[in-house]
């Protein structure tokens, strides 16, 4: 089930035939309090959601879905008219997995549908990794930092199992974009530091594993390895 939050009835009963055409079931709805009620019904796989709504904007929505663990891993899209980079900037660090400026194509948006969807299937890999006080598994999508159970978005989940997998390898801006988002995000690298950021924030003294190599991009770095109490 795909939820769509969008006042403007005729984008989102475009939307939803193109969903229901593409072989998706979705529900859309034109005000947040209507989303709300369905969503204590039914979690979706996904969710599709404008920023400018009456009742409550689409930012503060974002918010509260990442702020519960009920919600906080479920893939969110942004369908929105604002397309300055202060917004997309806004959207990210809030925790949306993906960001389309309106107007936009069916097709483009049936494809990022798909790649969002599939990028939030579990990883199919039983090895978890231990750096120093960092516990990541991919199969079971847990992290743990210094002990504590840490809470992330889709993306910054990836991202984080991907510098893992791969650890002492730098990636650059542009290589995180392709591999994470599955396309080049405008050229935005800004995308791929918002996350950077949240991701060190919430790790705390973890964070310090993921470095900057000035001038190319993020590596995670070596480090003892010890076995954390999980």
């Amino acid at each position: 089930m795909i939820y769509f939050v969008e006042d403007d009835n005729s984008i989102r009963e475009l939307v939803l035939y193109t969903l229901n055409n593409a072989g998706y079931e979705a529900r859309g709805f034109e005000r947040p309090s209507l989303f709300w009620e369905a969503l204590k019904q039914e979690a979706p796989r996904l969710i599709l959601l404008d920023i400018m709504l009456p009742e409550e904007d689409g930012l503060q929505i974002l918010k509260r879905l990442r702020a519960s663990s009920a919600t906080s891993k479920i893939p969110i899209m942004m369908l929105t008219a604002k397309g300055t980079e202060y917004d997309k900037v806004i959207g990210l660090d809030y925790g949306a997995d993906d960001y389309v400026p309106k107007p936009f194509g069916m097709m483009e948006l049936i494809a990022r549908v798909k790649a969002l969807l599939r990028r939030a299937e579990v990883v199919d890999t039983d090895r978890d990794y231990t750096i120093g006080q960092l516990f990541v598994s991919p199969s079971k999508h847990v992290v743990r930092a210094c002990g504590d159970d840490v809470t992330l978005t889709l993306k910054e989940f990836e991202m984080l199992t991907l510098l893992v997998e791969n650890q002492g390898i730098v990636f650059t801006r542009d290589q995180l974009l392709t591999k994470i988002w599955g396309y080049a995000f405008d050229g935005e690298s800004r995308t791929v530091d918002v996350h950077i950021r949240s991701l060190r924030q919430k790790l705390g003294a973890c964070g310090g594993l993921i470095e900057t190599v000035r001038g190319i991009g993020y590596k995670i770095g070596e480090d003892k390895y010890e076995k954390p109490n999980i």
